[in-house]
């Protein structure tokens, strides 16, 4: 399994921009699919988004509230997904996770292994 490390959260006005980078250690990066979820305060973690590996066209799925403002993306060389976060909402307050898992669409926590430790995102309005 890969170990996976959270950076770039932070706090940001609403209608801010962020970036949060998930680094994966292991030689099987590239053949997973990977996932971001967050957990807001006092709330269940929930499914961001999540992009296939490359084989699979490296297709990008979405929750419907960060649809057209969210963007995943990933760099296999690098053993890096990117999250792109535009125009955010105080409601994307939250610890934002990254994941990995071996099955192409799922948005389900319990498809996901090797999580990372998580990164802080705070919105202020």
């Amino acid at each position: 399994q890969e170990q996976v490390l959270e950076s770039g959260g932070g706090l940001v006005q609403a209608g801010g921009s962020l970036r949060l980078s998930c680094a994966a250690s292991g030689p099987t990066f590239s053949s997973y699919a990977m996932g971001w979820f967050r957990q807001p305060p006092g709330k269940e973690r929930e499914f961001v988004a999540a992009i296939t590996n490359t084989w699979r066209g490296g297709r990008t799925y979405y929750t419907d509230s960060v649809k057209c403002r969210f963007t995943i993306s990933r760099d296999d060389a690098k053993n890096t997904v990117y999250l792109q976060m535009n125009n955010v909402e105080p409601e994307d307050t939250a610890v934002y996770y990254c994941a990995a898992t071996d099955i192409a669409g799922s948005n389900y926590a319990a498809d996901f292994h090797s999580w990372g430790q998580g990164t802080q995102v705070t919105v202020s309005s």
